[in-house]
């Protein structure tokens, strides 16, 4: 049978006694990495950094003029609405008085036909009092004029025409 060394807890001491080995491995990886990444950005001229800050103040100038243009728009807005708030009373007032210039003229319409209607009674009554009346005295009805044999007599001037007329 073979025996097999007992594993110990500690990985330290699995890799031995070289820990210093490994952590200075370690430290030289992360500076090339960190040096790379220096060198690429250098190179190639562009820092995220910059970009990002320059993105953002253009989304924050972007955001500041939009609110600016929905400020006027509100205010626009409120200007229009009040201007509609306005008008609509405006016009509510003078339907106010349409509707009490109305009411005046029907009570007056309705007075004067109560008004005719009183005076076709009387007119009604006073002809049915003419024709009873009529009708009761045949006699009393007045002859027809006659005209008189004699004509009238012709004005000064007239006569003087004639004369003028039977002289020449």
């Amino acid at each position: 049978m073979i025996e097999h060394a007992p594993r110990s807890a500690n990985p330290i001491v699995r890799f031995g006694g070289q820990p210093i080995a490994i952590a200075a491995a370690a430290l030289v990886i992360v500076v090339v990495g960190v040096t790379s990444i220096t060198v690429w950005r250098a190179y190639t001229g562009s820092a995220p950094e910059t970009e990002r800050v320059v993105a953002t103040r253009q989304l924050q100038a972007r955001a500041t003029q939009a609110s600016e243009q929905l400020v006027e728009k509100t205010k626009g807005l409120e200007a229009t609405q009040q201007e509609s708030i306005d008008q609509l009373q405006m016009v509510q007032d003078q339907l106010l008085t349409v509707r009490r210039l109305l009411a005046a003229q029907q009570a007056d319409t309705k007075k004067l036909s109560e008004q005719v209607g009183t005076l076709t009674e009387a007119i009604e009554g006073l002809r049915q009092s003419f024709a009873s009346a009529q009708a009761s005295d045949p006699a009393a009805a007045p002859a027809p004029r006659n005209r008189s044999a004699k004509a009238k007599p012709r004005s000064n001037r007239s006569a003087n025409r004639n004369r003028a007329k039977a002289r020449s």
